[in-house]
């Protein structure tokens, strides 16, 4: 399993893009998604609600259970993957790709996200 170098991670297993115009992208990790199982359906933040670093904002719900979604940063949902809410597949088939959540333009990041080798040696054990 290979963790993008230029994406950050959180300790829940979402990771984290670099901000474009403050706006960064959110998703699950391959590792989370393995976990997961077959996912059956996501639950989404809505555009333009508030998420804060740490905190429940959504549930994956798979084959085996079902998990929250926590948002790694603090700010407001600009997006979300509409393909993923249609197609919860992806999640597992695409996690770094097509299988992202949502979008947030970030008001605050917390100081505790890992970088890629960081979160392999985190997730490894």
């Amino acid at each position: 399993m290979s963790n993008p170098k230029e994406l950050r991670y959180s300790k829940e297993h979402e990771w984290l893009s670099g901000a474009e115009d403050g706006v960064s992208t959110i998703g699950i990790t391959e590792h989370a998604a393995n976990a997961l199982g077959d996912v059956v359906f996501v639950q989404l933040p809505e555009v333009g609600d508030t998420v804060s670093a740490g905190e429940t904002c959504g549930e994956l719900e798979s084959t085996k259970s079902v998990s929250d979604l926590y948002s790694p940063v603090s700010g407001e949902v600009t997006e979300v993957n509409e393909d993923v809410v249609n197609d919860p597949s992806l999640v597992n088939s695409a996690p770094f790709e097509g299988g992202w959540l949502f979008k947030v333009r970030v008001t605050d990041e917390p100081g505790d996200l890992l970088s890629a080798d960081e979160y392999t040696a985190f997730s490894a054990g």
